[in-house]
């Protein structure tokens, strides 16, 4: 993949995944309720959208210091490769118990159709998979 398209993608994932989360964990930080009226899951006492958005932020960094040229391309594909698997198996601990629950025929009803972990995982999956497919071109 060209380097300048892999950049270019990765940045706006990245900042999208720093707006979704930031706007989750402020949501949680300032109203003590969790946005879209969805329980919180919670992660070694805190909300888990506050880990979610630790590691878009260290991404969305990582991709701004590989632009202004103090962290390398290939580097910055590394971290990306690392940061969205730990980030794949964080929400995926949170996500395969909803999926469960709907093969089973419970419903829930979430306000943007699936649940803040489900697109928190699309995220950490897309920047996985174009790191990977990126690293191995």
């Amino acid at each position: 993949m060209d380097q300048q398209l892999y950049s270019s993608m990765m940045f706006v994932i990245t900042l999208g995944g720093v707006l979704f989360s930031g706007y989750l964990s402020s949501k949680k930080l300032f109203t003590k309720v969790c946005a879209f009226n969805e329980p919180c899951p919670y992660f070694l006492g805190y909300p888990a959208c506050g880990y979610g958005f630790a590691m878009f932020l260290i991404m969305f960094l990582s991709v701004i210091a590989s632009g202004l040229g103090y962290v390398s391309l290939a580097s910055l594909i590394i971290i990306l490769i690392v940061i969205s698997f730990l980030g794949i198996l964080f929400a995926g601990q949170f996500v395969i118990p909803e999926v469960s629950e709907m093969v089973r025929g419970i419903q829930h009803k979430y306000t943007l159709g699936l649940s803040t972990c489900a697109y928190g995982l699309i995220f950490y999956v897309a920047i996985f998979v174009i790191s990977l497919v990126t690293y191995l071109s």
